[in-house]
């Protein structure tokens, strides 16, 4: 798996999720429950990843909506 986005800001790791779900290609959020360790206050980011194989497509779908 390759690290196609890092954030703090879940929205738009939830929008980088779903434009890549449209077209196809599967993400998974990692770090999402560290916020229990960091007291809820969205410091530690969040990462967006995919399988190895979409990793460039991800990353150009990404770029042309303007996320990332």
């Amino acid at each position: 798996m390759k690290e196609v986005l890092r954030t703090t800001d879940p929205l738009t790791i939830t929008r980088a999720e779903g434009v890549l779900a449209a077209e196809g290609i599967p993400a998974f959020q990692f770090d999402q429950h560290m916020s229990v360790l960091e007291g809820s206050i969205g410091i530690l980011p969040r990462r967006l990843m995919v399988a190895d194989r979409h990793h460039f497509m991800a990353t150009a779908i990404l770029r042309d909506h303007g996320i990332g």
